[in-house]
């Protein structure tokens, strides 16, 4: 394994152990497994003189700016010129052979090392000033802070951040105004940052595309060894294919089959010339370079007729217009719905019911209304919200106008407690994911839980949303039919009731042998008297079951499902005898002790140390090379997780 990927694994697992041991409370190895992982990192760094970013050998300070000062560029920093047409790339390119490489779509970035350090790092502003931003560079994801090379170096590249990681951060943005856009926005804003604590969170990743200066000649002409030259250095390169003009246009084609899965945004290619020596003699005109040209992906444009306005309201109150209309086949996929984003652009377009619009994919991804050719502006905005009821109002934020529903109680601000209650641990409903829930809250269909249990109702709506179909609705069905038969454990943990979790919901369902009318009248003082379960968590539960919706909401679950009780004879010996240790840190039961009961009231047995009498080592982290770990191996016992452990516990599925 080549020495900079080895070091870059060595950081992964170095941090998540930092992460585990000092922000979660639990350790996923050893002291000893740290330092000798520390040591075999800093070996490496020394021998390849190079040290990453994010490498646990080094801690960048953050630093509050009041201002990011400005610095002219030595040479402008042009844009490039552009095209659509495969058949141009070919006679631009020639003879010559060419590098075709994603254009990504984030913020371009000059950067300067000496004496094999980090030492400035410069945005491309408006080509000819830019702003410093060097700390901020400092905490990027995968940047080199030293490297082999000791001369003066600079290089451009592009800052970005991942469509997963730009998810992330907006679904965390509670006020939907001050949402990003797209992840370009939120790399410029990540980058251009006075605190670089902020920008260490973003997640901010550098990919280097170009080489302006060394003092190193070893090139061989060629700008692919000039990429190749950087990666050894410990950059990650800008992905790129070798071409010529025999070869482009397959080349062109595969980036283009890449893009749907593509976590960096990227909006189109860029084609340069290889030779490095003809590219230098081109010059540039006052606009553009003439050694490199980007290729912009030919939208696909098709006519069709808007057939209704869905309003998506979300767990922020805003409500959004999507554009349902007549199927069109775009870039290979059958597409029948765009977002329309807000009420500026609804108004902009002039939307109205049977409207004549064109409609593309943006970066062959996202469908857009590209224009509406008969305007009709026929459309109300809705006074109601489609999930609640409840009055809307329209907001503004910087010129643009949004929809909200004011019902702070409204179904679509609690998507998480939907999501929670179809859990694995709770009623378990396989294919529930969090992203169909949230479809299924904007759409009207599920208002309160018991709701989940009536989407076969709904077939009709269903199979026509985006991402479904008859198979898929089936298979759900059938994935909520099997949750109906359920646990009254299964039942109060997905209730959600503050400070209630798996464990307690355990602790309270067999103080009550499992008898939910019981358990839902409860008092105070019976549930304190439960070892494990105090004040703050008797005073909840009453509460919870004293509100008369909560009330309400809970007899429409139990008119749905079907409560089985353990049996307590066969429970009493499940674990037939069987000896357990226990390793690492638990997610599902409050502390070690809680474990051991439970096992032990079961009929198994729990030891401190691993031997041959050992059956069953229970550690969640399984490739764990702790001594324990190691031990079991060697013996043959078999290690399992808590959940592994918890499915025996529940229903009877030994490991």
């Amino acid at each position: 394994m080549d020495k900079i990927q080895l070091m870059k694994e060595k950081i992964e697992l170095l941090n998540r152990a930092a992460k585990a041991y000092y922000q979660e409370n639990r350790e996923i190895m050893s002291n000893y497994e740290y330092d000798r992982l520390y040591d075999e990192l800093a070996e490496l760094e020394k021998e390849t003189g190079m040290v990453l970013s994010n490498s646990p050998t080094v801690r960048v300070g953050y630093e509050l700016l009041t201002a990011l000062p400005k610095e002219r560029h030595e040479r402008p920093m042009l844009s490039l010129d552009k095209t659509k047409d495969v058949e141009a790339l070919k006679a631009w390119l020639g003879s010559q052979k060419g590098l075709l490489s994603w254009k990504l779509d984030g913020l371009t970035l000059v950067l300067t090392y000496r004496n094999g350090a980090l030492d400035k790092a410069v945005t491309r502003g408006n080509g000819e000033v830019g702003e410093v931003v060097t700390n901020n560079v400092r905490v990027f994801k995968n940047i080199p802070l030293t490297i082999p090379y000791k001369g003066e170096l600079i290089l451009r590249g592009e800052a970005v951040i991942s469509y997963s990681d730009f998810n992330r951060i907006n679904e965390e943005m509670i006020d939907a105004a001050v949402k990003y856009k797209n992840p370009r926005n939120l790399c410029s804003g990540s980058v251009r940052q006075l605190n670089n604590k902020v920008t260490s969170e973003r997640n901010v990743n550098f990919y280097a595309f170009s080489l302006v200066k060394a003092d190193f000649s070893d090139f061989g002409n060629s700008r692919a060894m000039q990429l190749e030259w950087l990666r050894s250095q410990g950059f990650d390169i800008v992905d790129y294919r070798m071409v010529d003009a025999g070869t482009i246009g397959e080349a062109v084609r595969w980036f283009a089959a890449q893009t749907e899965g593509n976590d960096l945004p990227t909006d189109g290619l860029v084609l340069a010339f290889d030779d490095i020596a003809y590219s230098v003699s081109l010059g540039a005109t006052s606009k553009f370079p003439k050694d490199s040209i980007a290729f912009k992906w030919r939208d696909e444009i098709k006519e069709t007729v808007i057939r209704e306005i869905e309003w998506s309201a979300s767990r922020t109150g805003l409500i959004n217009p999507i554009a349902i209309f007549e199927p069109v086949e775009l870039e290979g996929t059958t597409v029948s719905r765009a977002s329309l984003h807000n009420i500026s652009i609804m108004e902009q377009l002039q939307i109205g019911i049977g409207d004549t619009v064109t409609v593309y994919k943006a970066n062959m991804i996202i469908p857009q209304i590209h224009e509406n050719l008969t305007r009709s502006s026929n459309l109300k905005v809705p006074d109601k919200c489609p999930v609640c009821g409840g009055m809307t109002e329209i907001r503004q934020n910087v010129d643009v106008k949004y929809l909200y529903c004011t019902n702070m109680n409204c179904a679509a601000r609690h998507i998480k407690k939907f999501t929670h209650f179809a859990s694995r641990d709770a009623m378990n409903i396989e294919g529930l994911s969090e992203a169909t829930i949230e479809k299924f809250v904007a759409a009207g269909l599920v208002k309160e839980y018991a709701d989940l249990y009536r989407l076969a109702e709904h077939k009709d709506r269903i199979v026509n949303m985006e991402g479904f179909g008859e198979k898929s609705f089936d298979n759900l069905i059938k994935s909520v039919d099997r949750s109906r038969k359920t646990t009254a454990v299964r039942l109060l943990y997905g209730l959600g009731i503050p400070n209630i979790g798996l464990s307690n919901a355990r602790l309270i369902c067999r103080r009550f042998e499992h008898d939910w009318n019981r358990i839902e009248n409860a008092a105070f003082e019976q549930l304190t008297e439960i070892s494990g379960i105090g004040d703050v968590m008797a005073d909840a539960f009453v509460s919870y079951f004293n509100d008369g919706e909560n009330r309400k909401a809970v007899n429409s679950i139990l008119e749905e499902v079907e409560l089985e009780k353990p049996d307590s004879a066969a429970n009493a010996q499940l674990l037939g005898n069987a000896t357990f240790v226990i390793t690492g840190s638990l997610e599902r039961f409050a502390n070690r002790k809680e474990l051991v009961e439970l096992i032990e009231r079961m009929g198994g047995k729990v030891s401190g140390s691993v031997s041959a009498r050992t059956s069953y080592l229970i550690n969640n982290d399984i490739t764990s090379g702790s001594t324990k770990n190691k031990t079991a191996r060697e013996l043959g016992i078999p290690i399992i997780t808590e959940a592994q452990f918890l499915d025996w516990v529940e229903n009877g599925n030994r490991p």
